[in-house]
């Protein structure tokens, strides 16, 4: 959370770039002016555009030029502070480095870690780029902290699908305005058809897998695997994993087991809801699964509930996805293949992922440990609340709760203890990172 609320920004010039998919920034930078800060947003395409229509400039130069145009851009508005919705985007990157150049602060929007009710805003970077340092880890062990009361969100997802529709259909039909404009993923009005086709799957898929959940709750209890997937275009999966792609990671996943996993256990990939339009891995994984021969050892599952997969579950292996911690949540052993912000020791597994399969019984999160790690992360890093669906009853526009009025408690935006920026600092943290990730 925000210490002193939203009113630790007053008096701060800052600069908005991309955000999330629809109206999030524009009634954010309302806030924002109303209590006492100077606000300034970018536009890249038409989508963005289309929900900050006014009081934007819009840049429609070519990615060649934008390192120049935004330090000058920062210099020319005096720019305090730098908020942006993603931190591997690449205007944001350019961005990022620019503002790091010339000391100017950067908060960095992502969706929360602790999920459904919360979005998360760090200083400097999100995920594996976060500055979370070893001090966050000694406070966890020696102060437990009070979690505010959480207020619950709701369904957001058919919003989130409104924004995205206009949001990409926008980006699409206005590309003649930024023609120079290049997306981190396709902009085009088609990408409507991978949500119809979405739609059909879902139906399609819980006719089709009927009576599987049953099958694994009961005849399965304790004695399978589950892999949650994660979105193919993810960039936690490019920037902060060692593998390129789902399809390496499957492919590897599925070897290990082969070898290392006990007699008398089954794997279960569960695709990611959002991707269901996009992807589909049957093929890969009955081809790997018939090459390692233990086809009829592995599931492949599109729409479960997923809490009850967890309950049930012997261990989770992910790359670095929240539902990770969500599975320490569960109090389900848990191997992480990545780098995660909860990547810890007392969370997750130390041991190899060959290792994992035989011993996995051994390796649950310890809950005490657990439940100071999301007490710390909350109110470090959380905002109650939705970018896509606003909470009523807040008193601000962008419907988050940004302090303990009406009902959170403050922490740690203005205090640099856990979030030191230093450039050193920084360094250290990416090598550990990359050397993370080459281990699975």
């Amino acid at each position: 959370m925000i210490k002193g609320g939203l009113e630790a920004f007053s008096g701060k010039r800052m600069l908005l770039l991309q955000g999330p998919v629809g109206p999030f920034f524009r009634r954010l930078a309302r806030d924002l002016r109303n209590v006492g800060a100077e606000v300034f947003k970018v536009n890249f395409n038409a989508g963005d555009w289309l929900f900050y229509p006014k009081d934007a400039l819009n840049y429609r130069g070519g990615m060649e030029r934008w390192p120049a145009e935004i330090e000058c851009l920062l210099k020319r508005l005096r720019i305090d502070l730098l908020m942006l919705f993603g931190d591997c985007r690449p205007v944001h990157r350019i961005a990022h480095a620019a503002a790091s150049r010339l000391g100017i602060e950067i908060g960095v929007f992502e969706e929360g870690y602790i999920r459904p009710n919360y979005v998360t805003l760090e200083r400097d970077g999100v995920n594996g780029y976060s500055l979370l340092s070893n001090e966050f880890h000694r406070h966890i062990q020696s102060a437990p902290v009070e979690v505010p009361e959480e207020r619950q969100v709701g369904k957001t997802f058919w919003p989130m699908v409104l924004w995205g529709f206009l949001y990409f259909t926008a980006g699409g039909l206005g590309f003649l305005f930024f023609p120079h404009y290049r997306h981190h993923r396709p902009l085009s009005v088609l990408e409507a058809l991978p949500w119809i086709r979405s739609v059909w799957r879902k139906y399609w898929y819980a006719i089709r897998e009927k009576g599987v959940l049953d099958e694994l709750t009961e005849r399965w209890h304790k004695r399978y695997y589950l892999v949650p997937l994660q979105v193919h275009n993810d960039a936690q999966i490019t920037e902060h994993s060692g593998f390129g792609d789902i399809e390496s990671f499957i492919t590897a996943v599925i070897s290990s087991f082969a070898r290392h996993a006990p007699k008398g256990t089954v794997l279960v990939f569960k695709h990611h809801p959002m991707d269901r339009g996009y992807q589909d891995y049957s093929a890969l994984i009955r081809q790997s699964s018939e090459r390692e021969r233990i086809g009829s050892r592995v599931y492949y599952l599109h729409d479960q509930h997923l809490p009850t997969l967890l309950k049930h579950a012997l261990g989770v292996t992910v790359i670095n996805s929240t539902v990770g911690l969500s599975a320490v949540h569960h109090g389900v052993p848990t191997k992480v293949c990545g780098s995660a912000i909860y990547d810890r020791e007392g969370l997750t597994s130390r041991k190899s992922l060959g290792e994992f399969w035989k011993y996995a019984k051994t390796e649950k999160p310890d809950p005490v440990m657990y439940n100071r790690f999301r007490a710390h992360l909350i109110v470090s890093t959380q905002l109650n609340g939705s970018f896509y669906k606003l909470l009523t009853h807040t008193g601000l526009r962008c419907g988050l709760l940004w302090s303990s009025r009406p009902s959170l408690s403050a922490s740690g935006w203005i205090e640099r203890d856990l979030y030191p920026l230093v450039v050193d600092t920084a360094a250290t943290a990416l090598i550990e990172i990359e050397e993370d990730a080459s281990v699975m």
